[in-house]
Order: C-alpha cells, then structure tokens, then sequence
C-alpha cells in the first residue's frame, strides 16, 4: 500500500522546547563547573542534534574552541575529559529537562491530525535515556506521548548523524517501508539522520536550533530581524538536505498531505 505510514519527531526544538533551550544552557553550564571554561551559546549550537558525549566532543573540537582549551590546559580535550563534562551535563540536564516539557504552539492538534489519519507517532532524541525517562513523563502530562521514543545511548551502532535511531522507530513501529515515512527535525545532523535512513525529512526553521530563541525572545524580535534569522534558517536546513522547510510543526499539515499525494503516486524520497 503506498500510504504514509509514520513520522519521527525529534524532541527538543521540534515537538518541546521552543528554541531547544534546555540542551544549549545545560552544556554552557557543565564546561563551567567541570573546568572552569567558557563555551558560547553559538558555539554549543554548532554540533547540535548530535548524542550528548558526541556533542561535548565535538564542541571540544571545534577550531576556535580547541585552541581556547590548548591554551589554557596545555592540551587538547581528551576522551576523558569528555567523560568527566557528560558526568556533570548529566545531573544538571536531568534537574531542568522537565521545564521544558511543555509543546510548542499549536503542535498538538497537529499531532491529533496525523492520528486521525492512522499515522504512528515514532520519536528520537540526542537526549540519552536517563534524560528522556525524566522528559516523557513531564511531556505526557502536558499532552504529548508517541507511541516510541528512541534515546542516543540505546543503540551500539551510535546516533546521529546516523540513521540508527530513526530505524529503530521502524522496526518497534513495525512499519514496513522506510519511504512512506517522514523525519522531522530541527538539526542538520537530525535531517541527515532520516535522509540516510531513506525517508522524506522535514526541516522547523524558528522553533529550534537554527534560530535558538525561545518563543518570547523570537516574537520581541523586529519583523527585519525575524526574515533575517528565517531566512539564514531555511537556508542552512535546506542546503542539508532537507525535501521541505517550514517555520515550526505547527504548519506541517500541508507539507504531510503533499508528500502522502507523492507516495500514493509512487515516488520516494
């Protein structure tokens, strides 16, 4: 049958957490504690979508922030090293994930739609699982459960930018064709994680990290400040891959019917 059989949501920035804040403050946060050591906001965004010990890695990595670390250390960041600011990230992410719990604006009747239409709910996280079990409850209560959610420490292959989370989804789901699904997310490493994953991926350009702005700081923003940031967003989503781009989950709808109108026909991603 070539009918859309599920979509994968990604957690924070997409579904919850307007501006996927939680994550970007908390690692702020535990380099500061661990070690004493600045990170930017704008940096920690760079590897954003990424497993959590992947990220700090990652971010350790960056040019500008390895050099910062050489000189003040004498060396580059060892996996070690990374251990001990995860060891730290943990506790402080655990402690605040669940105040930002609460679903982005208008996502839910979203969500209503597409069970209506007898679409499974999948989900996936660069959140580990000790995070998401203290995330899905809180989000539950504030009316948003899918029917699975797959963390980025379940899988020995890894997580993103793979598409192993996303498979899973598909095989827990039962869904019996990769093409008829689509990969929401706010990330590059998400949108390439369902692009490798041989599904259709939809971009949220202002809800999630390509802004970075919660929904209070993005509506004090001027009109020309807003198309700014929207359009550097579409651009980035886009140019990695992704089929369709749209301001938040909010305005999914038309995107979905036009790809179910694509599967009925017989195409694929």
């Amino acid at each position: 049958m070539n009918k859309l059989e599920a979509v994968i949501f990604d957690w924070a920035g997409t579904v919850v957490d307007f501006g996927s804040v939680a994550p970007t403050r908390i690692f702020v946060e535990a380099f500061k504690q661990a070690y004493d050591f600045d990170v930017s906001l704008a940096e920690v965004r760079i590897p954003m979508g990424m497993g959590k010990w992947d990220h700090i890695k990652t971010l350790g990595q960056l040019p500008e922030v390895n050099q910062r670390w050489t000189t003040q250390f004498g060396q580059p960041m060892t996996d070690e090293i990374v251990d001990e600011i995860y060891r730290t990230f943990m506790p402080l992410q655990k402690a605040k994930v669940a105040q930002f719990a609460q679903p982005i604006t208008d996502v839910l009747p979203v969500i209503d739609w597409l069970k209506k239409q007898e679409i499974k709910i999948g989900s996936c996280s660069g959140y580990p699982r000790e995070v998401m079990e203290v995330l899905v409850p809180a989000a539950a209560k504030l009316g948003y459960q899918p029917d699975c959610y797959v963390a980025s420490d379940d899988l020995n292959a890894g997580s993103r930018p793979g598409p192993w989370m996303a498979l899973q989804n598909v095989i827990e789901m039962g869904i019996s064709n990769v093409a008829h699904c689509i990969k929401f997310d706010d990330s590059a490493p998400g949108i390439t994680e369902g692009l490798t994953a041989g599904m259709w991926t939809v971009g949220l350009a202002l809800t999630g990290n390509a802004v970075g702005l919660t929904e209070s700081e993005w509506l004090a923003l001027t009109e020309t400040e807003q198309a700014q940031l929207s359009t550097t967003a579409y651009y980035e989503l886009s140019s990695n891959g992704a089929h369709y781009v749209v301001d938040s989950l909010a305005d999914a709808i038309p995107v979905v019917q036009d790809i179910m109108a694509r599967i009925a026909r017989g195409e694929r991603p």
